[in-house]
């Protein structure tokens, strides 16, 4: 492996690039008519353009994408995460171009996508499942609300090939469900080609958290702790620390077993992520899905074990990775990572898109990490996620990490859009915050008092 191309855009890409330049290897970036001039085209030794604005017909563009890898001789692909990183076809086309995919293998990667399947497979490896019904394809509502009935109020309509929170809907009574899973149906057939959906348990108060896993493709496993991301609208993440605050350590400990063992029954190879749904009273665990790439929230995870996720994957993917035992990841302190995005959090979180007229990331701040694809002066489009940066703070203890994140989102300077600044701000003030009571309902609870901090 010489040249790796990130089939990818913005602060993930340019992360991904950090880690090739760290192992010697050159790097080649994609980019769309939207990102001609961003920061991750610059940052790649070269970069290729590979269609118009929207993702379909650019990011999400197989062929353009392995023509691009033709042109520069790039060796191997690393998809980062959205767009096409869990697309099994992609990863097989790599393969069958003769290039090195950094990714797990697409058979695992199709299993996983498939979230029913992915349940049935958890459960035959003996993790524990959120109840859950059969799917039903677009058209089909046979049994619908015996289904229901069987699974319990409240619950989720979600769709069997989302992911993100994408394609999840609940559902708290019987009156909506047939409209909801229509709706749902239709949405999830437009959005990932796949319109079938089920029903899955809604736990009231819950906690969602997951489990950092690497495998090498073996048999053999490790899991790199845990990080619980409760804190959403939406069912899309905003703030993520490592490890979970107030998880008692024993069930810290089974879940994590739970995820390894997953893990080496699949012959999993590379890093991955384990997601639960943790009951916030009783701490009843239930698997909820498995990531099968890298996640937005893995620098929490690097900070407190040292490691470099990303260079571990290439490294695998070249061969060139060392035995990892399980006795060698020990985790330090505590990181907090908080999502900055483009949008107006007093308008239901709607993105908000336009020019960074100032953009001023603070710099030279002790334990403190910023991630992100933009410059000041650059515009954010309607065209992708509305993400602008990640500040990711460590601390010897949780209140060390929250007041470095404090301090860290204080001394970041943006104008030109609205944006959730203050939000994350109140949010990291909140006294249940604080406190460590966090839980997936939190913003929702609490969203008066935290617009108005």
């Amino acid at each position: 492996m010489r040249k790796v191309l990130v089939a990818n855009r913005g602060e993930i890409a340019c992360r991904i690039f950090r880690s090739c330049r760290a192992l010697g290897l050159s790097s080649v970036a994609v980019y769309s008519e939207a990102d001609a001039s961003s920061a991750h085209m610059q940052a790649a030794d070269e970069a290729v353009a590979i269609g118009p604005a929207a993702a379909r017909e650019s990011y999400l563009r197989v062929d353009k994408v392995l023509e691009a890898a033709r042109a520069t001789g790039a060796d191997a692909i690393h998809p980062g995460y959205g767009f096409l990183s869990e697309n099994s076809g992609f990863a097989q086309s790599v393969i069958d171009a003769g290039l090195t995919w950094i990714g797990p293998a697409p058979l695992t990667i199709q299993q996983m996508g498939d979230k029913q399947r992915a349940r049935q497979i958890a459960e035959d490896a003996g993790v524990p499942v959120v109840p859950g019904s059969r799917r039903f394809e677009p058209g089909d509502l046979d049994g619908l609300a015996a289904a229901a009935e069987a699974v319990g109020y409240p619950l989720l309509v979600k769709a069997a090939g989302g992911g993100g929170g994408i394609g999840m809907r609940r559902v708290d009574g019987p009156e909506k469900l047939e409209d909801v899973v229509v709706a749902t149906q239709s949405m999830a057939q437009k959005s990932f080609g796949n319109g079938a959906v089920f029903l899955e348990r809604f736990v009231p108060k819950a906690r969602h958290i997951e489990i950092q896993v690497f495998g090498f493709g073996d048999g053999r496993a490790i899991h790199l702790f845990e990080r619980d991301c409760s804190l959403q609208r939406r069912f899309q993440k905003v703030i993520e620390e490592a490890r979970a605050p107030g998880l008692p350590p024993e069930v810290a400990r089974r879940m994590a077993e739970a995820a390894v063992t997953l893990c080496q029954t699949t012959r999993y190879s590379g890093a991955g992520t384990v997601e639960f749904i943790v009951d916030a009273l009783s701490f009843e665990f239930f698997f909820l899905e498995m990531n099968t790439r890298i996640q937005v929230e893995h620098p929490v995870t690097e900070m407190i074990t040292g490691s470099d996720l990303v260079s571990m994957q290439i490294e695998l993917a070249r061969g060139t990775l060392p035995a990892l035992a399980q006795e060698s990841i020990v985790a330090n302190g505590h990181a907090i990572e908080c999502r900055l995005y483009a949008e107006d959090p007093a308008k239901m979180f709607m993105p908000s898109p336009g020019p960074l007229t100032v953009f001023r990331p603070p710099t030279d701040m002790v334990h403190v990490r910023i991630d992100s694809g933009y410059r000041e002066g650059d515009a954010v489009t309607p065209f992708y996620d509305p993400m602008i940066a990640k500040v990711v703070a460590w601390g010897d203890t949780r209140a060390a990490a929250r007041q470095r994140a404090t301090e860290a989102l204080r001394a970041f300077r943006i104008d030109g859009i609205r944006n959730n600044l203050h939000f994350l701000l109140a949010c990291l003030a909140d006294e249940d915050f604080v406190a460590g009571d966090v839980h997936t309902g939190f913003i929702d609870a609490h969203r008066s008092r935290l617009l108005a901090a």
